[in-house]
């Protein structure tokens, strides 16, 4: 039986300077992204859109967030699988087509993810496991564009 998993966000726009809306430079981006408990996350629109640079935009969150699912997985197959993992990162990167009318849309996401495997570890193992992530990540699952990822591993130096 199939379980189902919910996430509740809040998304708050805190980008009214006075105006609201009146004009499309009148008003600011910039928004918060909350969860519970959880510490908020300064959220604006890319700088190409008028954007704070300084803040998340969605498009970081979404390459982020397909990254953290890959990595999180990858490390789960790594414990299964008895490849030791002592150090991850990841600098992905992700391609967004904006067309003439406005709208947009990624095309690709490309995960570059640097592992370095304690020694006795089975590198072609853990290159093979970043493959088979692809069967279990369920946000690169969902989305419409490729997610390749180009692994680098690493043995661990005594």
């Amino acid at each position: 039986m199939d379980k189902k998993h919910h996430y509740q966000v809040q998304v708050d726009w805190t980008g009214n300077l006075g105006t609201g809306t009146s004009t499309y430079r009148a008003y600011s981006r910039n928004h918060e992204i909350s969860a519970g408990a959880k510490p908020p996350i300064p959220g604006s629109s890319d700088p190409a859109f008028r954007g704070d640079p300084l803040r998340y935009n969605p498009e970081d969150l979404l390459v982020s967030a397909i990254s953290a699912c890959h990595m999180l997985w990858y490390l789960h197959l790594c414990a299964v699988g008895k490849v030791v993992v002592v150090s991850y990162n990841d600098a992905p990167s992700g391609t967004m087509v904006e067309h003439a009318d406005g709208s947009g849309e990624f095309t690709s996401v490309v995960l570059r993810p640097k592992v370095v495997i304690a020694a006795g570890s089975d590198a072609e193992t853990a290159r093979r496991l970043h493959e088979e992530v692809h069967r279990y990540c369920c946000l690169a699952r969902s989305v419409n564009f490729p997610v390749s990822c180009e692994p680098v591993i690493e043995m661990q130096v005594a």
